[in-house]
């Protein structure tokens, strides 16, 4: 008898090259003018998901929308999900309720005019939902949402919900960590796997500076007992992403590990299953 592999989630955050938080400060005007490099980025993405016969969550920056319209619209003609990165890639700390219902009302306008349908999925900026910014959720469902993937099980100095649960559940509105069987968002958070503590195996920095052995490692130790979630962003996927002059640990942590990450990316989508998370969530 054919054991079915487990279907995993893929997300794609688009946003541009000079998005992450860590490079708030060394960005000016001058230096990102003439320089979108998106178009250019996310061809190489498509190409490999179209290789494959994979389809993935693209979680679309409400800027990009306004800026990329066709491009977005290719994305979804391709059959790809399009979900909400919200619109100025601000943390919603930073952004706070009232600006943050104003951003999310943007982003579903935009992404509703490009593609006929409004976003049900939504990402974070940073991954910045915390107990703090647990308002969030009320939000996310008035305006029709129904999941979030925002909430990492760990600890850095950005982000981070370490309590949180580790499989998909249905966050409390009062307390995030806790299981309401009755809520009406639906978390997906990052994927981690237990050594000791938590260790993030998701994508992003860590898919760039973990060995490739350790993160199949992790996500067929994942599977099998639950589906993974797995993210990128365009920029740290392409070799030609400008790389300002910053400080040691901002500078690893925003470029280590680019030029090899669409290898490994290819290899993980080789081994794995994957589909958009709306595809991954809808028995749950």
């Amino acid at each position: 008898m054919i054991k079915m592999r487990r279907l995993n989630a893929l997300v794609i955050d688009v946003e541009y090259w000079h998005s992450p938080e860590l490079l708030k400060g060394y960005i000016t005007s001058k230096k990102i003018k003439n320089c979108d490099q998106l178009n250019e980025s996310i061809t190489p993405i498509l190409s490999l998901l179209d290789r494959y016969r994979i389809s993935a969550t693209f979680a679309v920056l409400g800027t990009v929308a306004q800026d990329h319209p066709d491009l977005i619209k290719k994305i979804y003609d391709k059959g790809h999900e399009i979900a909400s990165h919200s619109w100025s890639h601000r943390t919603l700390n930073e952004l706070g309720k009232d600006n943050f219902r104003d951003e999310i009302k943007k982003s579903v306008i935009t992404l509703k005019s490009i593609t006929g349908e409004p976003p049900k999925g939504f990402r974070a900026p940073s991954f910045s939902i915390n107990e703090s910014t647990s308002w969030a959720f009320e939000i996310l469902t008035d305006f029709g949402f129904t999941y979030d993937a925002s909430i990492f099980p760990i600890r850095t100095a950005l982000y981070g919900v370490p309590e949180a649960p580790i499989q998909i559940y249905r966050p409390s509105f009062e307390k995030i960590t806790k299981n309401d069987p009755n809520g009406k968002i639906i978390e997906f958070p990052m994927t981690v796997i237990k050594i000791g503590r938590n260790i993030p195996i998701s994508g992003g920095f860590y898919l760039r500076a973990l060995p490739l052995w350790f993160l199949k490692y992790g996500i067929k130790k994942v599977n099998e007992t639950r589906p993974a979630i797995i993210y990128v962003h365009p920029w740290e996927l392409y070799t030609k992403t400008p790389q300002l002059e910053i400080s040691l640990v901002p500078k690893l942590i925003t470029y280590y590990g680019i030029s090899s990450s669409l290898n490994k990316l290819e290899s993980i989508l080789k081994t794995f299953k994957f589909a958009p998370i709306r595809d991954v969530l809808d028995k749950f």
